[in-house]
């Protein structure tokens, strides 16, 4: 080959490196280019906006938001309100709601959209909506599933203004257990009164959820104990060895002059901090589909993070969930390692059926494998209580939770949630393990369920707390007990150690009333003497000073047998003024949940009346719950001019 030729090669093959050097930088600058322009299309902005119902203006929760083409969207909340990232690139979200004809609208330069939907009456199916009942579900189960699935074609309403209000109450599948309120007993036919102690404070929060919606609860949501019990009290811290502290009071009672009222206030004693036993905690989380709306999932996640921002390096956590299955995700934890806990915490997702019992099962396993002896070893379960696969029957889930009572593991239940809420089913569960139950209905609640109340949410003092009251005949004509319907217990449970009863936590309080008619006080409540037989009375009775004897049993944590508490209670004859704001706070909670459930025991007061008293009584209040429950009254009082 010529030189010159073989030179020209070399020249040619120098070039050709040098040009695919130069095409290879352009085809990594076009792949960055491309890359680039890929990312500022899909940095995206944030769309907000209101969804309303087009007849009368009113929002719409619950409302799917789709970004069309893709599986990315978001729901109303309760205000009808959204937030959703779409690309910049995107052109249309998808607006569906069941009842309502579906709406497609372009994106563009718009950062706020807000819709109003109109209603359907093509696609509904034939559901007839019969109206609202004590529990506030659908009576035809089958109607509700086809509208939720919405295959549907047309409503007849019955009772209804609108649409609107009768879809939303369909969807309404909300469940409490039936309270039938205490009445009047004569101490001659039944001397004692027996129940168990009550620190759950889940009704206040739900009740202050419906309230806030503009809406008064349903009667079965509220539990005066739980209303009452929803706030603390200025009794005196123990002394002594026993684990709390008992106080009592006797006033004249605001919705019926000639009535009493004796008030019973416990205090758990107090533990620091520093001195709390080490913790064995299993978060056992609900990821199933009915767990996906913002006001469950994101508020149960950030819920969790305030109590992962208390642990201690001696305490460990465990997180299991269930949806079809149940599975651990986060193996025993130090307390040290709180971003590996809350990481796992990140990732949860909602989707899927509820496989509850399974769940339940696998957290008490891993419990009782993490146990530590003379430690707090406790469930946190979390759930909207919407099981549907496995063990959903009260019975069986309370036959679950009573066989892992005396493993020595302890229950916290928390609610979360609205529309499909099963109060019913925590409710039991919590009575039934060993625990208490609470309904977290924003992040304050939160904050004061694993904040403020840490060591009384966490950390029994005393288990199995049972009170029994003997009335004294020959000064009490009749008695009730406000409250507690769902924790009474037969005379014979007081002194049975194997009998159930409620849990006191490090600082908590317990309170009580009783609703007293004196000898001689003529009431359509007491019951006529007798005609063929006499109960005599001992004459120690119209001897003795004392109103009434107060009897508590309790157990010590890991103890098996209980202690006996015995204190009587003498009538020093007070005025309601005289009494103190700890007295007339609890007082005027009763009479507000008197109000809220049409009691036939609420006498002649009215919210005025209660407003004033509670603002008698507010003290010093210094995370402004009280005052918060003063704004409710009067909300309350505007509900009831409607």
């Amino acid at each position: 080959m010529p030189l010159w030729n073989s030179r020209n090669t070399c020249i040619q093959k120098v070039s050709f490196i040098k040009n695919l050097s130069v095409m290879r930088r352009i085809s990594v600058l076009i792949i960055i280019a491309l890359a680039l322009t890929s990312w500022i299309g899909w940095e995206g902005k944030q769309i907000t906006g209101k969804v309303t119902a087009a007849e009368d203006g009113s929002p719409l929760p619950g409302v799917n938001v789709l970004l069309k083409g893709t599986t990315s969207g978001t729901v109303t909340d309760i205000n009808g309100e959204y937030s959703l990232n779409v690309p910049v690139s995107a052109s249309t979200l998808v607006f569906s709601y069941v009842g309502y004809v579906s709406q497609e609208i372009k994106v563009g330069n718009s950062t706020v959209i807000n819709v109003q939907m109109v209603a359907d009456h093509s696609r509904l199916n034939e559901i007839v909506v019969t109206g609202q009942g004590r529990r506030g579900r659908l009576r035809d189960k089958k109607a509700e599933n086809d509208a939720l699935e919405m295959e549907s074609s047309q409503i007849m309403i019955r009772g209804y203004t609108s649409l609107h209000d009768a879809v939303r109450v369909q969807l309404n599948t909300e469940e409490y257990a039936a309270v039938e309120e205490n009445i009047f007993r004569n101490p001659l036919q039944h001397p004692l009164s027996t129940f168990s102690i009550d620190v759950d404070a889940a009704s206040y929060s739900n009740v202050r959820r419906f309230l806030n919606q503009g809406q008064r609860p349903p009667k079965d949501a509220v539990r005066i104990e739980e209303m009452i019990n929803y706030f603390d009290y200025d009794y005196r811290q123990p002394r002594g060895s026993d684990p709390f502290s008992i106080t009592t009071e006797i006033g004249a009672s605001p919705w019926n002059g000639k009535h009493k009222l004796v008030h019973i206030g416990l205090q758990g004693r107090e533990i620091p901090m520093d001195d709390l036993p080490p913790s064995n905690l299993v978060f056992l989380i609900d990821v199933s589909g009915s767990m996906s709306v913002p006001n469950k999932m994101p508020l149960l996640k950030s819920a969790f993070r305030l109590l992962v921002d208390k642990l201690r390096p001696e305490d460990n956590v465990a997180i299991v969930v269930y949806a079809g299955a149940a599975g651990e995700v986060l193996p025993s934890t130090s307390g040290t390692e709180k971003d590996k806990i809350l990481d796992a915490l990140d990732q949860l997702n909602a989707g899927g059926s509820t496989a509850g019992g399974a769940g339940i099962r696998l957290a008490y396993r891993i419990a009782r494998e993490n146990f530590k002896k003379d430690g707090n070893n406790r469930v946190i379960l979390a759930t909207d209580g919407d099981f549907n696969v496995g063990a959903s029957s009260n019975e069986a889930m309370e036959d679950l939770i009573g066989e892992k009572r005396g493993d020595g593991v302890f229950l916290t239940v928390l609610g979360f949630g609205m529309g499909n809420y099963k109060d019913s089913k925590m409710e039991i569960l919590a009575d039934k393990g060993n625990g208490n139950y609470a309904y977290i209905d924003n992040i304050l609640e939160a904050q004061k369920v694993f904040v403020n109340e840490f060591g009384g949410t966490l950390f029994t003092i005393a288990k199995d707390v049972k009170i029994q009251v003997e009335f004294n005949p020959a000064k009490v004509q009749a008695y009730r007990l406000v409250g507690y319907e769902n924790r009474l217990l037969k005379d014979e449970d007081f002194n049975n150690d194997k009998k159930d009863a409620g849990e006191l936590g490090s600082g908590h309080t317990v309170t009580a009333l009783y609703e007293v008619i004196p000898v001689g006080v003529s009431s359509p409540f007491v019951v006529d003497k007798l005609k063929y037989q006499k109960t005599e009375i001992s004459s120690k009775a119209y001897t003795s000073d004392e109103l009434m004897t107060v009897k508590l049993r309790y157990k010590e944590p890991d103890g098996d047998k209980s202690k006996l508490i015995v204190q009587g209670l003498k009538d020093a004859g007070s005025s309601l003024k005289s009494t103190s704001d700890n007295f007339r706070w609890s007082v005027a909670v009763a009479a507000f949940g008197m109000q809220l459930t049409d009691s036939d025991y609420r006498g002649d007061i009215n919210y005025s009346e209660i407003l004033s008293l509670a603002r008698s009584a507010r003290g010093e209040d210094r995370e402004g719950y009280r005052a918060e429950f003063i704004r409710m009254i009067r909300s309350s009082e505007l509900l009831a001019r409607k």
